[in-house]
Formats: structure tokens, sequence, C-alpha cells
């Protein structure tokens, strides 16, 4: 493993470089693609906190620590930097190979990071980021500078992966959307509750073969995030376009979409997902997407037959779509009779105080004194 030891103002740390070139590939991404990105990739993912960056200003950061729970006692002793340029994606690595190089290495790092707008992470925005501003401001006694976080935009890829694709994988850790949505397979890889053995192992034997390990399981995490990045935020950039194979996939895009208000963007990929095939309790989740968002918009009609569809079955959605087509018959329609016994058949499946105060309602409604009629 190539590198070289850099000296600074503050000691001294291990650093190395590493370039993909353009023409590789990782996976089902093309490392020439990550240059050709556009500058409004990220606005939609970001809430509109990211409008326009160019992708050279993108830091893609990870870190390898010396264990989970973090908190002072918590060290980030490698700390991996992607970026994309014309030649391809570069790497730098950041190592500390002892405590006592740690100022050095987070000051080195800052500077780095000055020429980067947006940083990118996997979880980062819960761990990496609030570890490192907890070891800048331990740092500070040894002359370390302040963190550079608080100038940069932040995307936490962890959050769209999840929206997209939790409800299709059982996990949505980075190295099973690597296998899963990019298709790579890592072989002979650490996992990653050795690596905080293995580089105790390295304090304790200074032997750099133990730590080699460590940098491939960061390197190929980085390259990974970039990878997922032309991929994840194209979907929310563009939902209709998203290129989607999966059911699934489009009623976690769809959800994110109605929950912003978009309802009739919402709408069209819960009809593309019941469309493209679902096993039945997606497909009844689904149904009752779609229900939910024909109301939002007003479609009452549209809705009452939705909700019609869900309760002609067996299935997890049928109680509360009896009581939504009771609250319908009441409410729009002043069909009081038929909602009784719409709710009625609603409380032979589930029996609630909500439902039975509905039934005592309409009951009282339908049983109630009529109006006297005026004499002529």
């Amino acid at each position: 493993m190539s590198g070289e030891v850099v000296r600074t103002p503050h000691g001294e740390h291990f650093e190395t470089e590493r370039l993909w070139e353009r023409h590789r590939r990782h996976g089902s991404v093309d490392i020439s693609d990550l240059a050709e990105l556009p500058e409004d990739l990220l606005e939609q993912l970001s809430a509109g906190a990211i409008a326009r960056s160019r992708p050279e200003r993108w830091a893609f950061l990870d870190t390898e620590t010396t264990g989970l729970a973090g908190g002072a006692g918590t060290y980030a002793f490698l700390i991996g930097v992607g970026s994309i340029e014309t030649a391809g994606f570069r790497l730098r690595q950041f190592f500390m190979r002892d405590y006592g190089e740690e100022a050095s290495l987070l000051g080195r790092l800052a500077e780095y990071l000055a020429r980067f707008d947006v940083l990118i992470t996997y979880n980062g925005k819960s761990y990496d980021q609030p570890l490192l501003e907890t070891r800048f401001r331990m740092a500070r006694r040894q002359g370390a500078p302040e963190h550079p976080f608080d100038r940069m935009q932040h995307l936490d890829l962890l959050f769209g992966a999840r929206r997209l694709w939790k409800l299709r994988l059982e996990s949505c850790r980075l190295v099973d959307l690597e296998n899963q949505v990019l298709g790579v397979e890592r072989q002979g890889d650490l996992p990653g509750e050795m690596i905080p053995y293995c580089y105790f192992e390295f304090l304790r034997t200074q032997e750099a073969f133990r730590v080699v390990p460590i940098f491939h399981h960061n390197a190929i995490d980085i390259l990974s995030l970039a990878c997922l990045t032309a991929i994840v935020p194209f979907a929310f950039r563009s939902p209709e376009d998203a290129p989607l194979r999966h059911g699934a996939d489009l009623i976690g895009l769809g959800r994110w979409l109605g929950q912003g208000g978009r309802w009739e963007e919402a709408l069209s990929l819960f009809r593309r997902a019941v469309d493209m095939g679902l096993p039945d309790h997606l497909l009844f989740r689904a149904l009752w997407d779609i229900a939910a968002a024909e109301k939002r918009l007003g479609r009452e009609e549209a809705a009452l037959a939705a909700a019609a569809e869900l309760a002609g079955s067996r299935n997890p959605y049928r109680v509360r779509a009896l009581e939504e087509m009771a609250k319908h018959y009441e409410h729009r329609e002043r069909d009081y009779a038929r909602a009784l016994e719409t709710t009625r058949r609603a409380l032979a499946l589930e029996d609630t105080s909500a439902l039975r105060r509905r039934e005592e309602r309409l009951r009282a409604r339908i049983d109630g004194p009529r109006p006297r009629r005026l004499p002529l």
C-alpha cells in the first residue's frame, strides 16, 4: 500500500491516495458517469437545501473508528474522502498511526475539505459528523482547527435509500445496497465488527499489514456511496422517469411524494406499482395508499371505489376500508342506513370502541324523532 507520512504544524500522520479511472466500472455504474451528474441532482432529496452544486464540489466521507458507541473515548482513526473529477473518482485517506497523531490528521482533513461545498455520507448525520465534531473539539487543546462542517451542506444518503428500498430489502446497510442495487459482490472483505480489533492489533504490533484490509473496506464503502449517489437522488429528482424495476420501490417513492403534498405524482407511482405486480402484503398497502391519495385529491368516488376493493377481501386494511366507506356514506351521501350497515360489517371483523361509537351515533340518527310537519 503506497502512501506518505505527512508532517504538519500539529505533528504527523499517514495519508494515501487512490484513483479509479473514468473508464472503469463499479457494479452497474460507470465511473465516467459521475462527472456528468447534473448540478441540481441533490435539490429534491435535500428538500431544497442543496439547490445547485457541481459534482466536483461534493465530498464523499466515511470513517473507521475504535468503536460504535460514540462519546469522547471513540476515535476516528481512518477518514476517507472521495471526490469526483475529470480523470475519475479520487480517494484520499487520512490515518493516525497512534492517538497522538489525531490533531495532525484533523488539521489536514479540515484543509482538504475546504475545496468542497457538499458533504455526502451514509448515516453520517447520526454518526460520522457528530463523532468528528467531538474529535475536533477534543483536539483543540493540541492546536487543531475548528471543524469545517458548519459551512458545508450535508446530504445523508441513508434516508433516501430507506425510502426507496426498505419495503423490498431486509436490510438497507450500505454493503447490502452495494450488492442488491449495484450488483457488487465483495471478496474477502473485513467485517465491520472486526475493524476496531484489527486497529488495536496494529497499535500493539505496529505491523502495517493488519490495517490494509481496513483501508480497502473504507475505500469500497466510499466508492459505493458515490455510485449510489448516481442512482438514489435521480429517483427523487424525476419520479416519473425513475428507472425503478420493482413495485415496492415505487411505493416508497410515492409515499415520499405524498408527504410533500405531491399527491398526483404519488398516485401515478402507486398505480404503476400495482400494474408491475406486487406480493399480497404490498398490494393491499398500495391499494390503501391509492384510496388515501384519491381522497386527498378530492376525488371521493374514486377513493370509495378503492376502499370498496379492499373491503371485499381478507386483508390487513379491510376494517379501515370499511370505516372509510362508512364515513363517506354518513357525511357525503347522508345515507345513514348504508353507513350503519357498513359499520356493522367492520364490527364483525374487529370490535373497537371507535366503531361502537359510530354504530351508536348512526343508530340514533336513524331511530331518532322525525321532524314534525307544520299544519297547513
